[in-house]
């Protein structure tokens, strides 16, 4: 498979970032360290480049139709300038990829998808397009920018008259941004540390993203890497597609049910509704290391006999917290908060506990 380069990539280049393929594309995994961009993230204001990311538009008379349809989550909900998390349920009660759902005005949508699946979820949701709705696929066209942090809002205010502060969690405004016209602004993110995302048509992209930097000066704005990307959302406990959650993996199990809305009919809806109201054999869980390890994906998780009872989907050295964290999935008598588990790491059991999410 070819590796894609992102319009940004000589700039990231020129910053010194490691650069590796990631998705499909070249990606930078980080500039410094990770622990300093981490900290930088949860202390101050980091600017990511996650122009990999797909985005499809959806619009005309088919589109809320197709999305009650194609999505877990309930669209009619939605209200202009509202921003929604869902996913694509599959026929097998997996998911096809979790994504974001804008709502820009009634019957036009902004769709946001991961970036390894951006071929599968164009093929699927087209697939599913019984409701005549128009489709466009606008990932070569945009890129996107996550700021985030704490001071990203004072970073970003200089840059906009959009009164950045008014605009909830979960919302956006369109509006004009470091020049640029026409702009989404949305209080969202990957991070939990507050902050925005804006999608920037490629022509325009690198100037605004100089403009960011240097309006981020004062606060010492540092590019972010994949590396510190992939520790803030495990600190938070968000998933990640192709760790936490995939086709074989329900939302119901992956404790995705408040984005499963069974007042509608959707794909699979039926056997998901029957998984919520009979129960699931295994959850997916967060832990916390108790003894001195590292949890990493793919090792098992195991019950004090050594007997394997699950396996970690994704896990770190929480750069916040100072000890190992995970998620994982195990068997459901394994799930409650407060139950030991243990890791087998290096051929030893390493006592770990299930703890609520997100870690902090």
């Amino acid at each position: 498979m070819e590796i894609k380069n992102i319009p940004l990539h000589s700039v990231h280049e020129k910053l010194g970032a490691k650069i590796i393929p990631f998705a499909g594309y070249n990606m930078p995994i980080r500039y410094s360290t990770d622990m300093d961009e981490h900290y930088a993230v949860r202390q101050s204001v980091g600017i990511f480049d996650v122009s990999h990311m797909g985005e499809f538009m959806v619009s005309g008379k088919g589109a809320l139709d197709l999305l009650q349809w194609v999505t877990s989550n309930d669209v009619s909900k939605l209200v202009d300038g509202k921003v929604q998390y869902s996913c694509f349920p599959n026929q097998d009660g997996g998911i096809v990829d979790d994504l974001l759902v804008y709502k820009l005005a009634d019957d036009t949508y902004f769709l946001v998808v991961n970036a390894s699946n951006i071929e599968k979820d164009w093929a699927w949701i087209s697939k599913n397009n019984t409701f005549d709705a128009e489709l466009k696929d606008m990932s070569a066209d945009l890129c996107l920018f996550a700021i985030q942090g704490p001071k990203a809002i004072l970073v970003l205010q200089k840059l906009t008259t959009v009164d950045l502060s008014s605009i909830p969690y979960y919302a956006f405004e369109i509006g004009t941004l470091a020049g640029v016209e026409n702009i989404i602004i949305s209080n969202t993110g990957y991070t939990g540390a507050g902050g925005f995302e804006v999608y920037i048509p490629n022509v325009y992209a690198e100037n605004v993203w100089d403009k960011i930097m240097k309006a981020g000066e004062e606060f010492g704005i540092k590019p972010i890497g994949l590396g510190a990307r992939d520790t803030l959302r495990l600190e938070k406990g968000f998933c990640l597609y192709g760790n936490d959650i995939d086709d074989s993996t329900s939302p119901i199990e992956a404790g995705l049910g408040w984005i499963t809305k069974f007042s509608k009919k959707f794909i699979n809806s039926e056997k998901l509704e029957i998984q919520k109201n009979t129960g699931v054999n295994r959850k997916l869980i967060g832990f916390k290391m108790i003894d001195r390890g590292i949890p990493r994906g793919h090792y098992e998780i195991c019950d004090m006999e050594g007997i394997k009872i699950g396996e970690v989907t994704s896990g770190t050295q929480s750069p916040t917290l100072g000890f190992g964290i995970g998620m994982g999935y195990v068997a459901i008598n394994f799930s409650k908060p407060e139950t030991y588990i243990y890791i087998r790491i290096r051929e030893k059991l390493i006592k770990a506990q299930v703890v609520k999410l997100p870690f902090l």
